[in-house]
């Protein structure tokens, strides 16, 4: 799929790697559709790209349908926004399990569901979901992000076979931990276990490859962190010891904390 002259909905667009992506994707010729929560983050990126803006709530579900509409003609959808949603289940609420459900995993499920007609109807498009490594091996303190980001990498592969032929592709790029912008680096935590870090432009990079090649799943990490997931998706009980030997609970705790007001 190019990139240039398309139509691209980008969600999440006021965190820190939604903006790197949005920059990129401009300078490539793209015709943006941004969305986030705050007018105030908004309206700046409108003017500097040129895009037009859609003010909603990816966890309400009224505003999921209005953005759809607002969106209609979308070439690209990017569902790029998520909720931290670190914590013990027993730490939730039932309104901010519910929240982190409705923007990690319905919204973008909703989202593709209400653009992609469109997209089978002209045989052209692309929807590319931006995971998580989270989404192949669980952490202690992750089960609510553990669970969206399993359920959006299954949702992205499952989706990419049902429309296989349609001319529509279908991605997800799961990043590890990103330093400089987004939902981890703003925790100021160190990484657990001190695993290298990758930087947003490697995670701009994997986006833009996994819409132009239509690659299933791109994996945005260094090789030993790509290597100890793959292991831990096999033998969790294994992972779950050498996460606990590693002393990376500490470091958890305190990225809970940080992102705690995020739920």
């Amino acid at each position: 799929m190019h990139i240039a002259g398309a139509t691209v909905l980008l969600t999440g667009v006021t965190g820190g790697i939604g903006g790197a992506i949005a920059a990129e994707l401009s300078a490539r010729g793209a015709h943006l559709v941004l969305t986030g929560r705050r007018k105030e983050a908004l309206e700046p990126l409108a003017d500097r790209y040129g895009a037009r803006t859609v003010l909603a709530d990816l966890a309400d579900a009224e505003d999921v349908g209005r953005l759809a509409e607002e969106a209609a003609g979308t070439d690209i959808l990017i569902a790029n926004a998520a909720l931290p949603s670190s914590g013990d289940l027993l730490d939730y609420t039932p309104a901010q399990i519910d929240r982190a459900l409705a923007v990690n995993l319905r919204a973008p499920a909703m989202l593709a569901r209400l653009l992609a007609p469109g997209m089978v109807a002209r045989g052209r498009g692309h929807i590319c979901f931006v995971g998580s490594l989270s989404g192949m091996a669980a952490t202690k303190s992750s089960s609510l992000y553990n669970a969206t980001k399993f359920g959006l990498r299954g949702l992205s592969l499952a989706l990419r076979q049902d429309l296989h032929g349609t001319g529509v592709g279908v991605s997800i790029v799961q990043p590890g931990f990103v330093r400089d912008l987004g939902m981890f680096a703003d925790t100021g935590s160190p990484t657990p276990g001190g695993v290298r870090t990758v930087a947003p432009h490697q995670v701009v990079r994997g986006v833009t490859r996994a819409i132009e090649r239509n690659a299933a799943e791109i994996n945005v990490a260094p090789l030993e962190l790509r290597f100890l997931t793959k292991i831990a998706s096999q033998f969790p009980g294994f992972a779950e010891r050498v996460q606990r030997r590693v002393g990376a609970e500490k470091t958890l705790d305190a990225i809970v904390t940080a992102q705690r007001t995020s739920r």
